[in-house]
């Protein structure tokens, strides 16, 4: 299938692309759109959305985004609520506000864990408190025992984030794999599929061969190559850079991947609505194609 041609199975939304729209009556779809299940289910994956994507946007505009594309999953970046800092009662008041739009907190963006256990047990209280399903984060090395010990705990689930090759830490899935191993399960993988580039992996191999310790995955498309370090430049709408993707969704639900898939837009971008919407668009075109 071409780009074009999985762009087309979903026209006819009406999806408004503007900001101005966006916070306006006329933000509603034209047509009726396509159901979403429970969840987030679509074809088999739950699609969801971070607000890093939209980053340049406040909460409200971004809450209004993620309802725009019809999403029901949210992973909230740090600039919409800050795990590290921010007290218990701001982590359930974004929590609160996400639910009265219909949308479920499942996601955080990088959460750094230090080996002090104040500070991440600080982290973790404030999951507890928003009912985050899966902390996306990166410990120090030596702080992965005491994260494990606290994962048990607060029955946490944990992604460790790849970063691709400036991460002298976790660069590659294989990197969060080796460190995880002697850990609870509960700690596991947030497989950023770009990075994974970045880094010399091969997307569709690493979902396959790590199934077992997948608790989120991060969604995007790139023209980057293995080794270039500027993740920004080289991220693109979804279906024109040289990721696989429909090999990435294929592999997700041949899995049966119960995660969320949650889309990322990387690009730097004063109004990310477009690229989000053709993105989207052309994800639900592939996953509608597989049936």
């Amino acid at each position: 299938m071409t780009r074009r041609e999985a762009l087309q199975i979903i026209a006819g939304t009406g999806l408004a692309l503007s900001l101005e729209q966006l916070r306006g009556a006329s933000a509603t779809p034209a047509t009726a759109p396509v159901p979403v299940g429970a969840g987030g289910w679509e074809h088999g994956l739950r699609l969801g959305m971070t607000t890093y994507s939209t980053r340049t946007l406040s909460l409200d505009d971004s809450i209004a985004v993620v309802k725009l594309l019809r999403l029901k999953n949210a992973a909230i970046f740090r600039a919409h609520c800050n795990w590290e800092t921010a007290t218990p009662d701001e982590c359930r008041a974004v929590r609160d506000k996400l639910a009265a739009a219909g949308i479920a907190l499942t996601g955080t963006g990088v959460v750094n864990l230090p080996n002090d256990e104040a500070k991440c047990r600080k982290a973790f209280e404030n999951m507890k408190a928003a009912g985050v399903a899966t902390m996306v984060c990166k410990p120090e090395p030596v702080a992965l025992p005491l994260v494990s010990k606290l994962a048990r705990e607060y029955d946490q689930k944990i992604g460790i984030h790849n970063h691709g090759p400036e991460d002298k830490t976790y660069p590659s899935a294989s990197d969060v794999w080796n460190a995880i191993q002697p850990h609870d399960s509960r700690i596991g993988l947030c497989f950023d599929v770009g990075h994974a580039r970045r880094a010399g992996d091969d997307p569709v191999a690493i979902i396959r061969k790590y199934a077992s310790r997948l608790h989120d995955v991060h969604l995007k498309d790139v023209i980057s190559n293995k080794g270039d370090l500027d993740f920004g430049a080289g991220a693109v709408e979804a279906g024109s850079g040289r990721l696989d993707l429909p090999g990435i969704l294929r592999a997700l639900r041949d899995i049966k991947y119960s995660g969320v898939a949650t889309y990322e837009f990387d690009k730097v971008i004063a109004n990310p609505v477009p690229g989000l919407a053709e993105s989207f668009g052309y994800i639900r075109g592939l996953l509608t194609a597989m049936g």
